[in-house]
């Protein structure tokens, strides 16, 4: 559990908060055989910063990550891209006067939405928000603009890896609650979210190797141990795993 100053003094069901803290997330940390993922919870009561993560191609461990919206309060928003292309000086400008958050594609946003983010994809988390967010490994935020707070800003950083352009919309969807489907499949991570068990099709793809599993509703078996809604877990293939038939997972594993 990790302590924010946009997050929450009160955890949702299934987590407990510990008294006297502010839980902005929480970290599932990987075995090494999956040591390339990170999942997290996070819960926000709080805008966080305006910021954007590098990918490999400039020169440093990329960080891609992707949002399911678990729970959203009425109005609570995702910022995704610029609402139209602006040029390094135009975003550096932004970034010093505040107005940055005003050249942002800000998206309503309900449970069940999913969106990626590719490296260089300038974002922001609204409050009100209970999100999984599973990435590449790499701890790695350059903050253009954060409301003000006494942290660090890293502009340079910033604009020299950030995409100055809107999201692709593409990269955006509602996740159905009868029908499961692949959510992501690469360049450096595959997911999926089943309603069920795996099909045929599912299984296939994740060719018997290390999976990342983290049960949203129902309970799933690996290896005789029970793990529930609010754990993440991890099995040696697929087919280790023992679904609940009516139960809602999402399934990871790194490429």
């Amino acid at each position: 559990m990790i302590d924010k100053v946009w997050g929450v003094d009160r955890l949702p069901p299934p987590f407990a908060t510990p008294d006297g803290r502010r839980i902005g997330e929480i970290w599932f940390d990987p075995p090494p055989e999956l040591a390339r993922l990170l999942v997290k919870y996070l819960f926000t009561s709080e805008k966080l910063s305006v910021q954007v993560h590098p990918s490999a191609a400039d020169g440093q461990q990329g960080k891609e990550e992707c949002w399911l919206v678990i729970s959203a309060e009425p109005g609570a928003k995702l910022a995704i891209g610029f609402v139209q292309p602006i040029t390094p000086d135009e975003m550096r400008a932004a970034a010093l006067d505040g107005s940055i958050e005003g050249l942002l594609d800000w998206q309503d946003v309900s449970a069940g939405d999913f969106i990626y983010l590719p490296a260089g994809t300038v974002h922001a988390i609204g409050a009100g928000l209970t999100l999984i967010e599973v990435q590449q490994n790499a701890d790695i935020t350059y903050r253009l603009f954060d409301y003000g707070r006494p942290r660090e800003l890293h502009l340079d950083q910033a604009i020299a890896v950030a995409n100055a352009n809107p999201h692709d919309p593409a990269l955006r969807r509602r996740v159905s609650q009868t029908q499961s489907a692949s959510l992501v499949d690469g360049p450096h991570f595959r997911l999926d979210w089943l309603v069920g068990k795996p099909d045929a099709d599912i299984a296939a793809r994740y060719n018997d190797a290390p999976v990342i599993v983290i049960p949203l509703t129902g309970t799933i078996e690996i290896g005789g141990e029970h793990v529930a809604p609010g754990s993440c877990a991890s099995a040696g293939e697929l087919s280790e795993v023992c679904f609940a038939p009516d139960g809602k997972v999402l399934i990871a594993q790194p490429l």
